[in-house]
């Protein structure tokens, strides 16, 4: 008995001891968990069960000068895929029943929905595993819309949860095409890449804010967790001096003439004389931001910018400007020009088509657009102060705006010019110029001699009231006297009355200033048998407030500045409606063209 009872006090000892060394590592490991490495353990296991995501900034809108939206933000998708997580999966049918949709035929549904193609969605997948056979990530499509997005949910509710979508920012250009060459596009990630969508990126570009959430097992946030870490910032809103409605009128009216006419491309330019604001950049072809990869590459440009040409007679007014204004010419200064001018220095000189001896005024030159009559004035002047003169229009020096990829005109110096080109600069052959330079040297000769850098934004607003890039009023630059401007606008609206179109230019009621021209190209020093016709002037002729240009590359049709006359005629009737020029109350210039 006695044995017995110690051997049963015994075991409840080894027993007690038991428990209590059991009782006591529980007890030490909770101290480790609860204690020890808490902050460790509970990091670790927020980091498996917590997420992070990015929230996009909205690009900044960019309006016009009346505030129309011309760019803007809408909110898009990527979408993507785990590819080790790709599997068949469990849902219930119709009918209650739970069936297995083998991975294939899921991969099929994400891809109806995305409108690609099963075998292609496969090989997203299998490319990301060959690559890494525990890939969880790969894109299957950005920039993908809302609707998407709504059908890829139904999904994931179906139980395709390895598909992901993340929020994004993408661009739409409500006007599509109108001024896109000078809006330009954005990329995938939504930075500029051309035009003023890239000259402007850091007014546009916002900062992006942070989000933090619980996720499940699966990896979709918990409803309920998620936490704005840092706020994002909208990008700021850029206004620029184009009037939508003007440009959109503009660039129907120059893609018309293009389709006419054959040619290449062509431009219009409407710039205030007095501000040197513009107010229309129409150019066709022309960019639709909207679907970037649908326009040819060599017409994602905009060519207002970033083409060059030899302007032909459109040159001839700043010859005439130049002239007045050293005092080696009047509007009735006279010539006698024939076809040809062969002058002492071997150079040779012809008009346009053959024609009679011409007693003309110079006036009555730039009425004819005569060769021959520019270039025997025109040598009062020395190459030096012809240079000097030009160089002060801005020929060669491109704009202030500063536009992506723009191009400088060519004004070589004149201590390099030969025989030939000595005289050809008089009217507008062995220089080149950009559009911007034209309507830039335009604007000059339309505010009364007195040049403005031109400008096309007009300032960048943030969200918080800030405004930057707003133009400092510039101080003028006189180029030529007030009296040299207004004799020379006066000889131009002869142009208009007296001159080889008139009948395609004038407009009842109203004085119009504008010279044509013709510029041939050269080639490797060969003479092609293409040309820029082109038109320039102002309205109202006796105080000017709007420059029009025209330009065409390459007309089939009408092989002369005729191409461009009709569209210059158009442009500023529609100028004079849109901005309510009333008609003239004075009369008309009256520089007889003859003697």
């Amino acid at each position: 008995m006695g044995k017995h009872s110690l051997s049963t006090r015994r075991r409840v000892a080894v027993s007690i001891l038991c428990v209590v060394t059991i009782v006591g590592a529980f007890v030490v490991r909770l101290v480790d968990i609860q204690v020890v490495r808490a902050d460790q353990l509970v990091s670790a296991s927020l980091e498996k069960t917590s997420g992070a995501g990015t929230l996009y900034a909205p690009r900044g809108n960019i309006v016009d000068t009346n505030g129309v939206l011309l760019a803007g933000s809408v909110t898009l998708f990527d979408i993507t895929i785990s590819p080790k997580d790709v599997d068949d999966v469990t849902r219930k049918d119709e009918n209650g029943d739970t069936i297995t949709v083998p991975a294939a035929e899921a991969l099929a549904e994400v891809a109806a929905v995305l409108g690609q193609q099963p075998d292609a969605m496969q090989k997203i997948v299998q490319e990301a595993l060959d690559k890494d056979p525990s890939a969880n990530f790969a894109y299957l499509t950005r920039g993908a819309d809302y609707a998407t997005y709504q059908a890829l949910l139904d999904l994931k509710k179906r139980g395709i949860w390895w598909v992901y979508t993340q929020q994004t920012s993408g661009r739409t250009y409500p006007n599509g095409a109108v001024a896109g060459s000078l809006l330009g596009y954005v990329g995938s990630d939504n930075g500029g890449l051309g035009g003023l969508e890239l000259a402007q990126d850091d007014c546009l570009t916002g900062e992006n804010g942070q989000q933090a959430f619980q996720r499940s097992k699966d990896n979709v946030a918990l409803p309920g967790t998620t936490v704005i870490t840092k706020e994002p910032e909208p990008g700021g809103e850029l206004k620029l001096t184009i009037d939508s409605d003007l440009n959109w009128y503009l660039q129907q009216l120059v893609a018309s003439q293009v389709q006419a006419q054959g040619a290449k491309w062509g431009t219009i330019t409407v710039t205030e004389s007095k501000t040197g604001k513009i107010r229309a950049i129409a150019e066709a072809p022309s960019l639709d931001p909207n679907d970037v990869s649908a326009t040819a590459s060599e017409d994602r440009r905009s060519r207002v910018f970033q083409d060059r040409f030899e302007p032909g007679s459109v040159f001839k007014p700043l010859t005439a400007a130049s002239l007045i204004d050293a005092g080696l010419a009047t509007p009735a200064s006279q010539v006698v020009a024939d076809y040809r001018y062969k002058p002492e220095n071997g150079a040779s000189i012809k008009d346009a088509l053959p024609h009679e001896r011409q007693q003309l005024t110079l006036a009555g030159v730039l009425q004819t657009s005569s060769n021959t009559g520019t270039s025997q004035l025109g040598e009062r002047l020395s190459p030096e102060k012809r240079y000097n003169y030009l160089d002060a229009f801005g020929i060669g020096h491109g704009s202030s705006i500063s536009f992506p990829g723009e191009q400088k005109g060519v004004l070589h110096p004149w201590q390099k010019w030969d025989n030939q080109t000595y005289y050809t600069t008089m009217f507008g052959q062995g220089v080149d110029v950009t559009g911007i330079e034209l309507a830039s040297a335009y604007q000059a000769l339309a505010n009364m001699g007195e040049k403005l850098p031109l400008t096309l934004v007009e300032g960048c607003s943030y969200p918080d009231g800030t405004v930057t890039q707003v133009p400092e009023k510039a101080k003028p630059t006189r180029i030529i006297s007030e009296k040299a401007a207004l004799e020379t606008l006066g000889m131009m609206e002869t142009v208009v009355t007296e001159g080889f179109w008139s009948e395609s230019l004038e407009i009842p009621g109203y004085r119009v200033a504008a010279k044509s021209g013709t510029g041939e190209q050269i080639i490797d020093g060969i003479l092609q048998d293409t040309f820029f016709s082109s038109m320039a002037g102002a309205v109202p002729a006796d105080d000017p407030e709007y420059v029009v240009t025209v330009t065409l590359k390459d007309p089939l049709y009408k092989r002369s500045s005729a191409a461009a006359a009709p569209v210059f005629k158009e442009a500023v009737l529609q100028v004079i409606k849109k901005y309510g020029i009333p008609p003239s109350t004075t009369p008309g210039a009256n520089y007889p063209g003859t003697y």
